[in-house]
């Protein structure tokens, strides 16, 4: 949305490409940090839920401030920082609270349902906007009410939450070993008596950064998130283009928001199914590596299809965010289950969510940089054409490189696990 109106202002495609690139960069400075925050915090975890929520809330409020024509950009730029740091703390906030609330044998099910629920969120978000956007032509600014609106609607909805056991949520194993050697994983539905200071006075004993951040499949899957998001995250960009080309007196259409909340709506819809589906599948025993793949593969096709179907219209291009929500769907659901396999027992499960995270979004700021560069120098099929060669790395990355990890969870070979006994006490 925020790309489309800023280029109806007057701001030409260079400056939207270095505007949506510093929350990128923000972000990819800050995920690894704040990953590790949020396990070593003496804080409960819902607090710094809320703070973002809030921050992103007033954010994405800011642009109704930006004047027309290419000027204000320090403003943008600004904010765009502030929901770099804010969403940095979002990912592992939510993971944290759900591993801490349910342990590591529940966390793939439930975690699959928190990311449906945002689906379904981002559905309901993207079709308010847009119809506000239609209704209020030409002052399509109010629709960036709606997702203000929205930031702060989940701050009502934090104090829900249960907090867990603190100790847990950062992928430490809280377990009591039984006769029969079997390890039984504690209730993590009631409160925890473990204090949350903890968390920093056993820092001492937790697996080390260098042992996790140097595994095999977190540096795989490091680069495969990496080459994916730096050929995905400019496609939609150059996408809404495509279907939200000017009046002939320079002007948005009146159909153009509508055309980019369809767009979103779609693929969020579908990424909603293939999460579903997802989960249904892993239940089943499906291994984690022929889902990701599946998602890996439908971003080389969705390239290909836009640039065939450029001139067919609107609807045929539209089309082609049902893969981009397969891929989504399937990349967003897969990549905490993969990091609670490589990390569960070392007790830094969120500092990789982040370093993980921050590889994402290395790649996704450098594709909406350099992908909206080459659009305004080269065109969009040159970008396009861009993305669907970058688009087949990741796929031979994964699919060489990354071991399957279904059932390996808390069974680190090459990281130091440190386990727990009781509720919170280390051993």
């Amino acid at each position: 949305f925020q790309g489309i109106y800023l280029v109806a202002l007057g701001w030409n495609e260079g400056s939207v490409g270095i505007a949506l690139s510093m929350m990128g960069f923000t972000a990819l400075i800050v995920q690894t940090f704040a990953g590790d925050v949020i396990d070593k915090t003496h804080f409960d975890r819902r607090a710094f839920l809320s703070l973002a929520a809030v921050a992103t809330a007033f954010s994405a409020s800011a642009i109704l401030f930006v004047h027309e024509g290419n000027n204000d950009h320090i403003l943008i730029y600004a904010t765009k920082v502030v929901e770099g740091i804010a969403s940095s703390f979002i990912a592992p906030c939510v993971a944290a609270l759900t591993l801490a609330s349910f342990g590591p044998d529940v966390f793939d099910e439930v975690m699959a349902s928190n990311i449906f629920w945002g689906h379904v969120g981002s559905v309901v978000s993207a079709v308010l906007a847009g119809s506000v956007g239609y209704l209020m032509y030409p002052d399509i600014k109010y629709c960036f009410l709606v997702i203000g609106f929205s930031a702060l609607m989940a701050v009502g909805g934090v104090r829900f939450l249960p907090e867990g056991d603190p100790l847990m949520g950062r992928g430490l194993q809280t377990h009591e070993e039984k006769e029969d050697s079997k390890t039984e994983y504690v209730n993590m539905e009631q409160p925890s008596s473990a204090p949350l200071h903890a968390q920093a006075s056993n820092e001492s004993m937790v697996s080390s950064y260098g042992s996790v951040f140097a595994d095999r499949r977190t540096v795989v899957l490091c680069l495969t998130g990496f080459f994916f998001h730096f050929a995905n995250a400019n496609v939609l960009l150059v996408l809404g283009e495509l279907m939200g080309s000017d009046n002939d007196d320079g002007s948005v259409k009146r159909t153009a928001i509508p055309l980019i909340a369809s767009a979103i709506v779609l693929a969020q819809f579908t990424m909603s199914g293939a999460t579903y589906a997802g989960d249904a599948l892993t239940k089943k025993g499906v291994g984690r590596k022929p889902l990701f793949l599946a998602g890996l593969l439908t971003l080389p096709i969705r390239c290909a299809l836009i640039i065939f179907w450029k001139d067919a219209g609107d609807s045929w291009l539209l089309s082609t965010q049902i893969l981009d929500g397969l891929g989504g769907g399937f990349f967003g659901l897969l990549h905490p289950y993969l990091v609670n396999d490589i990390a569960f027992g070392s007790g830094r499960f969120n500092v990789l969510m982040g370093l993980t995270a921050s590889c994402f979004g290395l790649g996704a700021t450098l594709s909406n940089l350099l992908g909206q560069m080459i659009v305004e120098k080269m065109g969009h099929v040159a970008s396009l054409s861009g993305s669907l060669v970058l688009s087949v790395i990741p796929v031979v990355l994964f699919a060489l490189g990354m071991p399957e990890t279904l059932g390996q969870r808390g069974k680190v070979q090459n990281i130091e696990v440190v386990k727990m006994t009781g509720r919170g006490q280390l051993v």
